[in-house]
C-alpha cells in the first residue's frame, strides 16, 4: 500500500510525493585502478610500520534525465620512513537513478549519500590489491561522508556558490 505523502516543490514546480521519488542502483564498478610498488622488493626486508596516508574526492555528473554517475576517488600511500612501500589510486563508480527528489535533497544524496554506498566496494578493491601485492591486510577506516560534504559546503560557501559535482 503507498501513501502519497505532499512535499515541497521540486524541479519542475509541482509538489513531490512519496511515491514519485525513486532512488536505484543501476551498476556499481571500478573505473580506475593503479598500485605501484617503486620500492620493491627492497622495502620487504624493512620492519613494517607505516604511515599510511588516504585522501579522498567524489565527483558527480549527469548522464540522463534523473540518472547520475558518482565516482569515488581514493588515493593510499604507504612509506616506511621516506620510502613509498606502494602507491594505490581507485575510482569506484556507480550508476544511480535519483527522481522526485527537490533539489536541495539532490547535492547531499551525491556528495555523501552515493559515496557511502560506493565506499566499501573501494574499500575491498583496495584491501585486495595490498594483500596481492605481498603486504600485511590494509583495512580502510569507515568514513564519515556526511561531515566530510558539510565542510566541503561551508568552504564552498565562505568562497562563493556551491559546486556539488566535486566534493573534496
Amino acid at each position: 500500500m503507498t501513501t502519497e505523502t505532499a512535499k515541497p516543490n521540486g524541479q519542475d514546480g509541482q509538489p513531490i510525493t512519496e511515491a514519485a521519488r525513486e532512488f536505484t542502483i543501476q551498476k556499481i564498478f571500478i573505473k580506475d585502478i593503479s598500485f605501484e610498488t617503486p620500492n620493491s622488493p627492497a622495502i620487504f626486508t624493512q620492519k613494517w610500520e607505516p604511515n599510511v596516508n588516504l585522501e579522498l574526492g567524489t565527483a558527480a555528473r549527469v548522464l540522463a534525465d534523473g540518472v547520475h554517475e558518482v565516482v569515488l576517488s581514493l588515493t593510499v600511500t604507504a612509506k616506511l620512513a621516506d620510502k613509498t612501500a606502494y602507491l594505490i589510486e581507485a575510482h569506484q563508480a556507480g550508476i544511480f537513478t535519483i527522481r522526485g527528489f527537490p533539489e536541495h535533497e539532490l547535492a547531499p544524496m551525491l556528495g555523501s549519500f552515493c559515496p557511502n554506498i560506493l565506499f566499501p566496494f573501494a574499500r575491498e578493491a583496495i584491501s585486495e590489491l595490498v594483500s596481492k601485492g605481498g603486504f600485511p591486510q590494509l583495512i580502510l577506516a569507515p568514513v564519515n561522508f556526511d561531515a566530510l560534504f558539510a565542510q566541503h559546503l561551508q568552504r564552498s560557501h565562505e568562497q562563493g556558490p556551491p559546486d556539488v559535482s566535486a566534493v573534496h
